[in-house]
């Protein structure tokens, strides 16, 4: 549940920052111009980590024991956060990278949790 919940609010930080420049001159008319703060994409970003390191931590913890999905985690959640150091012509590029990976983190550890709850259903030992 939680790697489909990580799925969800990356999506949506992604969405976001992609969607800022488009509405950004309509947030004030709906009180909502906080949105449009770096403070808020770190906060989110900070809340999608802490998030998703607890998912794939607690399934290499109880499943798998395969830390490559955490790597990615923190792969992607590094490029997100860098692409303000870079020009505004390629941090939409950095959101769509950075996203992926962090998407890419929360199935991969879905599909080895759900593999490995298949492989102690039947008996067999996860490897």
């Amino acid at each position: 549940m939680l790697d489909r919940l990580g799925i969800t609010a990356t999506s949506l930080c992604a969405l976001h920052c992609i969607l800022l420049p488009v509405i950004l001159p309509a947030l004030p008319l709906f009180g909502l111009s906080f949105l449009a703060d770096h403070a808020w994409e770190h906060v989110f970003l900070l809340i999608t980590g802490v998030l998703g390191s607890y998912a794939v931590l607690s399934g290499f913890k109880r499943y798998h024991r395969r830390l490559y999905p955490f790597y990615l985690l923190l792969v992607g959640i590094a490029v997100y956060w860098m692409k303000h150091d870079f020009s505004e012509e390629v941090q939409p590029y950095m959101i769509v990278i950075g996203a992926s990976f962090i998407v890419a983190a929360h199935i991969i550890n879905l599909r080895l949790c759900n593999s490995c709850k298949k492989c102690t259903d039947e008996g067999c030992s996860a490897s």
